[in-house]
């Protein structure tokens, strides 16, 4: 059981821009043509930030066109965030807020021995990484950038490095980069 990081980001290091927009990821593949497919079979449960749950909600049809459902996910979602947010009618969603680590506790109990999926955003995977819980991260890496943006990974990591596993064309649009999290690693203080 792993706690995976998997996104997709621009060449220049963006997940979105800085109005939340994906609209960049779209054109550039069919998603069954990366490892998504194998990757979500693998997943027992799911992190996500409030940014990204609330774009899933703006783009309900775009998401139900993509997947065949207004929220595609069967697995338990545990969505951090401040703030009061709707719900899914029928989905197993679950807000929390604060430290990562309890939170992560209930998250391998739901997933028994599946993997969790932080979905995103980058800051979230940044917390799980900085509680020592992030065992990988896979990112599909976008031939577009965007100059400005939400961030990948807003930490730096440099010693030790993150330790690059695979790569792998994905059509003409991504490269797919597997790099496992090195135990101890830890993100410097800002």
């Amino acid at each position: 059981m792993k706690t995976q990081y998997y996104t997709a980001t621009s060449l220049d290091g963006f997940i979105a821009t800085e109005d939340d927009s994906l609209d960049w990821l779209f054109p550039l593949g069919d998603v069954s043509d990366t490892s998504y497919p194998a990757f979500i079979a693998e997943v027992g449960a799911l992190a996500m930030g409030s940014s990204t749950y609330e774009w899933m909600l703006r783009h309900e049809d775009t998401v139900a066109a993509e997947t065949g459902a207004a929220w595609p996910y069967s697995q338990p979602t545990w969505v951090f965030s401040k703030r009061t947010l709707a719900t899914v009618p029928g989905a197993d969603i679950r807000f929390v807020r604060g430290d990562v680590r309890p939170v992560h506790g209930a998250m391998r109990a739901a997933a028994g021995d599946r993997n969790i999926w932080v979905v995103g955003g980058g800051d979230l995977a940044g917390q799980f990484h900085d509680a020592g819980l992030l065992d990988e991260i896979i990112v599909q890496v976008g031939s577009v950038t965007l100059g400005r943006g939400k961030p990948l990974f807003p930490r730096q990591l440099t010693s030790p490095p993150l330790v690059l596993v695979s790569v792998r064309q994905v059509g003409t649009g991504f490269a797919e980069l597997r790099y496992r999290v090195p135990s101890g690693a830890i993100a410097p203080a800002v």
